[in-house]
């Protein structure tokens, strides 16, 4: 899998964003990202406060006439300074104001899981389709340079071919909190685990062709009424590499990615973290010669900024990006195949 920190050469001027929900991860993460970009800038927000959205807005320059409502979402149809719609709303919203955005006529950047079923990403896809626009899904870990790295070190059999993965994003999570409610598209494999489905994708550049997956929902907490605490599961690939991914709402945080191969592994601390990346190599092993290992220093990037700053160049030139529709459907699939195994019990086959 080549390195996506390449951008269309047409990026001339900074695209304008405008951004969709004011929640934790707006307010932390991307908003303070333009700081750090290139070619992106914010010049629109849609927040159902405008209380909570009017601060926010002066302090990054945004006009009053550029702070809507929902109710009002389809005026960014006559903001020409507004070149993508970023949607980061919860999970089960992505799919109607995505629809939105493209019958405005803006690209859009979504934030993952893309949609809650296979058929709202097909509706997303075939909608950018039809306006000309291009949709790509917020999979930032493919603008990180650790992540980069590793999954061309994989890609390259710099240790051999790699022969399975060990991939861990846990956190807790508590109530009140959106993720925990099933009808909204909650739950932890939507939620963090994903990240562990869609490395699995850039280490071994493959879809997996099978999937078996078990859950552990406590009774006794009412957290998790809705969704389970933990998830654990095992992707088959078709070259036979076999991941084993675990996600939790109940663990400590835990955001590690191994990859062992044939000559060595490959270690990955916070690899899904925003920042904090450690990527280290183990080459040999001490019962048959002498072991090694290297660390990589690589140097760390804004995580959103870097991601908006390709999709700026992407939606400026009118160009597909890497991380498109195509890649938030099969990811959805995935999260399919596990709920499906969860329910029914054993092992669910994907389709080629």
């Amino acid at each position: 899998m080549p390195a996506q920190n390449d951008m269309p050469s047409d990026a001339t001027r900074k695209a304008g964003y405008a951004i969709v929900g004011l929640g934790q991860l707006t307010l932390q993460e991307i908003m303070p990202a333009f700081a750090r970009s290139q070619h992106s800038r914010p010049v629109a927000l849609v927040s159902g406060d405008r209380g909570k959205a009017m601060p926010v807005a002066q302090a990054h320059g945004i006009a009053e006439d550029h702070v809507l409502d929902y109710e009002h979402f389809g005026d960014l149809a006559g903001l020409a300074d507004v070149d993508v719609v970023y949607i980061v709303l919860p999970n089960h919203l992505h799919a109607e104001y995505t629809l939105k955005a493209f019958e405005a006529g803006k690209h859009v950047l979504c934030e993952k899981p893309m949609a809650v079923t296979a058929d709202e990403c097909q509706r997303m896809m075939d909608a950018a389709r039809a306006a000309d626009r291009q949709l790509m899904i917020a999979y930032r870990l493919h603008h990180e340079p650790f992540n980069q790295r590793m999954a061309a070190l994989c890609q390259e059999e710099a240790l051999g071919p790699v022969k399975t993965i060990m991939a861990s994003n846990c956190q807790v999570t508590k109530a009140p909190d959106i993720r925990l409610q099933a009808g909204k598209g909650g739950g932890p494999v939507s939620d963090t685990g994903i990240y562990c489905i869609n490395a699995c994708r850039m280490v071994t550049g493959e879809e997996p062709e099978s999937v078996v997956a078990l859950a552990h929902q406590p009774k006794d907490n009412p957290d998790f009424a809705e969704v389970p605490e933990s998830v654990a599961f095992l992707l088959r690939y078709p070259s036979g590499v076999i991941a084993h991914c675990e996600t939790s709402f109940g663990a400590a945080e835990s955001r590690h990615l191994r990859v062992h191969c044939a000559d060595g592994f490959i270690d990955m601390e916070a690899a899904f973290s925003y920042q904090g990346q450690r990527l280290q190599l183990r080459r040999g092993s001490p019962t048959s010669g002498p072991a090694s290992t290297e660390e990589l220093l690589l140097k760390p990037v804004n995580h959103f900024a870097a991601e908006m700053d390709y999709f700026a160049a992407c939606a400026l030139a009118n160009q597909p990006p890497r991380t498109d529709g195509e890649m938030g459907l099969a990811d959805v699939r995935i999260i399919d195949a596990i709920e499906q195994s969860l329910r029914e019990g054993g092992v669910v086959r994907l389709q080629a």
